[in-house]
């Protein structure tokens, strides 16, 4: 298939074109490579896709130069004019939805870079969708949605009208805004809440990649709750594995069983899903420290700190729809996956060094 994937410079955007491009689609890639972080980073996710950061230009797309079949953009989801022009041109079969303006406590100070990239961003491409009668789109939400709630595990089925941070109503709203096209326009859409995800190429604004930075250099890092916390760490092929399924799988169909009697948020009578990534097993976040030191063979500087705005104390992800629908079991153990993301670090910043 021919599929646009947006955040391509971006964490799970670059490992989910690795993926397509392995399994022979067509993908073209867009992003507008913001400085939110280190822009080195997506840079090189870039070209470790084959894209050449010298031939990037705004609104040019830019052929890989180890794979033809995929293509890079660069460009703003706010830039609906430019945006709407790739969608008449490239008559895109399926599209991907992973760019957004990422973090929660971000979104404490800065919070119309969200509404920006989030809200309008979305709007333009749900249009584009609608217009150019893209066959499917599937987008990413967040684990963020579940707010308030305190049953445990996280269902698709539980009501999330109780967000605690900006970032957060804007997945939401883009949950909200997704299912009104599916009815309105039979626009067959699939929402993705992802659980902390972590890997190699991961975000350097995320437990993992901060705690492993810090402990390297001798650097207390701050553990929030005094540690009281729990997270359903899920490693990045398994969220991977997740979206290939949906993206490339049998397009939602709406739920002739759905009653506004008894509504289920999940589904829709409208061709309308959403699903949980995660891979259902939290760990407690003093565990997780407890590995990245073993595997460093370096003990944590820790400073205890009191419940930071926006933060969750925990996440656990049911994923019964993910089994059911598409046979989906994650495979990767926190401990397994840590190491993996330490042998990348190791070998990416030693790279870098040397330049």
């Amino acid at each position: 298939m021919k599929i646009l994937v947006t955040g391509t410079a971006g964490f799970i955007g670059f490992h989910t074109v690795t993926r397509l491009i392995k399994e022979g689609h067509e993908v073209i890639g867009l992003d507008s490579i913001n400085d939110y972080y280190d822009v080195n980073l997506k840079l090189s996710r870039l070209e470790e896709s084959g894209i050449t950061r010298t031939k990037i230009q705004y609104n040019r797309i830019v052929t890989s130069r180890s794979n033809s079949s995929y293509r890079f953009v660069q460009m703003h989801l706010e830039d609906r004019e430019n945006l709407n022009r790739l969608f008449i041109n490239e008559k895109f079969e399926r599209v991907c939805h992973l760019a957004a303006q990422a973090g929660v406590r971000y979104s404490l100070t800065n919070p119309y870079a969200y509404i920006n990239s989030n809200m309008v961003g979305f709007i333009n491409i749900l249009e584009a969708c609608r217009n150019q009668k893209i066959n499917y789109l599937v987008y990413a939400s967040s684990s963020s949605v579940y707010g308030l709630n305190e049953k445990i595990p996280f269902s698709e089925k539980d009501n999330v009208d109780h967000p605690i941070s900006l970032y957060a109503a804007t997945k939401k709203s883009n949950e909200l805004m997704a299912h009104t096209y599916s009815y309105l326009y039979g626009l067959p859409t699939a929402g993705l809440r992802f659980f902390t995800v972590y890997g190699p190429w991961g975000r350097p604004d995320m437990a993992l990649f901060i705690f492993t930075r810090a402990i390297l250099e001798g650097k207390p890092i701050q553990v929030f709750n005094n540690g009281e916390m729990e997270r359903d760490f899920t490693y990045i092929d398994d969220i991977v594995e997740g979206i290939y399924r949906i993206l490339t799988g049998d397009i939602p169909a709406g739920n002739a069983d759905w009653s506004g009697k008894e509504p289920d948020p999940s589904s829709s009578p409208a061709p309308y899903k959403i699903y949980n990534i995660g891979n259902s097993k939290p760990v407690k976040l003093m565990d997780f420290i407890r590995s990245v030191e073993e595997n460093l063979g370096k003990k944590a500087i820790i400073e205890y700190l009191p419940m930071q705005a926006g933060d969750v104390k925990k996440t656990w992800a049911e994923v019964n729809g993910l089994e059911l629908d598409f046979n989906y079991k994650p495979g990767i153990s926190v401990e397994n996956g840590i190491a993996r993301f330490l042998n990348w670090y190791h070998q990416y910043y030693n790279i870098r060094q040397a330049k």
